[in-house]
């Protein structure tokens, strides 16, 4: 909501200082000017509220009683909206224990009466943890995007013959992350699913471009190669540690499954196919229809709509074909922002043999 944070050198920091006592205040505005940052003053909690709205604040160090809010509620209400760091002071220990003002988030907790010098080691070893958060942080985003870059480079590597890779890559991420949050799963799934659903055809790698790219109808040995691109991808993510890694090779296994059972390469049915699995179905089969191959024109909208009708509890999940039905508007929406727009009546549109013979098998 209010979210702010300062940016200083690492042995400087903006302090806000919030007390009804001016005495107190002017004490601080001294020590923390002696001890290098910056300060700030409030005396009252809504003061601090829209001071911190306005400026940078890495802490607050906040008395207890005052007028109108108390520091608790201050607290709170910092450690809800903001990402400065909180110390509470009082000089009644007993009204409020350490262990309601630590659970509350504060960083820590300072009785009076106190030294300065206490305060300025207090502030000191706040910013160190704090900074040690900042670095944690940016390592481990650093290493999520580098991991993520990683993984679409081997995507594109594996499907740049044949399709508008960067865009479909992201397409799928999205479909199947959308499907996935309509179907109220957890956040960790929704984010897992966005990372490992771009890697359900990696096993194309394996398969010879003269059948990839072919532009006419598969014949039935050509089509049982390109099925193995499924146990190829699977063989390629296995044995991962990484979560992502372990989805992706599910997907990549079970995305052509169909839920009568006729699909490939298990002939899995119904829920014995993994729910990751029967996402990316329909998220592939609506991004392959709508998209432009060596084969094919990109299909109208009413068309794919009513292809992915007839295929409910068919080829697709019913819950999720309702879903993905539901919500049609918003999947188009997402394609036509990687710029792939409807060109065609569909009045004069037919099916390509080799998407006929996919569908109906």
């Amino acid at each position: 909501m209010w979210k702010n944070s300062g940016h200083h050198s690492p042995d400087r920091a903006h302090i806000l200082i919030v007390d009804d006592e001016t005495a107190i205040l002017s004490l601080f505005q001294r020590a923390m000017k002696v001890a290098g940052h910056d300060c700030t003053v409030a005396h009252d909690g809504r003061s601090a509220l829209a001071l911190l709205s306005k400026i940078p604040v890495d802490v607050v160090i906040t008395d207890i009683n005052m007028p109108e809010m108390n520091g608790i509620e201050l607290a709170t209400q910092i450690l809800t909206h903001f990402s400065a760091d909180v110390i509470v002071m009082t000089g009644q220990a007993r009204g409020y224990q350490y262990d309601e003002i630590i659970n509350i988030g504060a960083s820590d907790f300072v009785e009076k009466p106190f030294s300065i010098q206490e305060i300025i080691l207090r502030i000191r070893r706040v910013l160190r943890e704090r900074r040690l958060r900042e670095d944690a942080k940016n390592s481990h985003e650093e290493l999520k995007e580098a991991y993520v870059d990683s993984i679409h480079r081997l995507v594109m590597a594996s499907e740049f013959k044949d399709e508008d890779t960067g865009d479909h890559i992201i397409r799928i991420g999205d479909y199947s992350s959308l499907i996935s949050r309509k179907l109220n799963q957890s956040d960790q799934f929704i984010e897992t699913i966005g990372f490992a659903a771009p890697m359900h055809d990696v096993g194309k790698i394996g398969i010879p471009d003269k059948i990839l790219l072919k532009p006419g109808k598969l014949t039935t040995d050509e089509f049982n190669a390109v099925k193995r691109h499924t146990l190829i991808g699977a063989k390629l993510l296995s044995r991962s540690k990484s979560r992502i890694l372990q989805m992706a090779e599910e997907i990549a296994l079970c995305h052509h499954e169909k839920f009568n059972g006729k699909g490939y390469p298990k002939g899995l049915a119904g829920e014995k196919i993994p729910l990751p699995g029967r996402i990316v179905a329909i998220a592939d089969t609506f991004d392959a229809l709508t998209s432009k191959r060596p084969y094919k024109d990109p299909y109208p909208s009413e068309m794919v709509y009513d292809i992915i009708k007839k295929g409910k509890g068919a080829h697709f999940d019913p819950d999720i074909t309702d879903i993905f039905l539901e919500n049609f508007d918003s999947f188009v929406k997402i394609r036509n922002e990687s710029g792939i727009q409807d060109q065609i009546n569909p009045e004069n549109f037919k099916l390509s043999e080799r998407d006929q013979l996919c569908i109906q098998t």
